[in-house]
């Protein structure tokens, strides 16, 4: 025997049928608080913010980033070029 129930109600009624919590109060602080950091981090999004974060290391850090790349290179290649 097969039976099918179909039961018509709003997830409010639903949760509160089950006995779990309404949790909307948090779910709208949560939101909110995710909107709020969103918008005050978005002017790091930019171009200029973005180099400035960029070049803010120095001109050391970028050098040993490139000798980084070109030992990497040179290790994939199979050969190492002399000091």
């Amino acid at each position: 025997m097969k039976m099918t129930v179909e039961v018509d109600c709003t997830p409010a009624e639903a949760r509160a049928f089950l006995g779990l919590p309404d949790v909307t109060d948090l779910n709208d602080r949560l939101v909110k608080e995710m909107q709020s950091r969103l918008e005050a981090n978005m002017a790091m999004a930019s171009p200029d913010e973005l180099v400035k974060a960029w070049t803010a290391f120095g001109v050391g850090a970028q050098e040993q980033f490139r000798k980084l790349m070109t030992a990497a290179a040179e290790g994939a290649m199979g050969g190492s070029r002399p000091k």
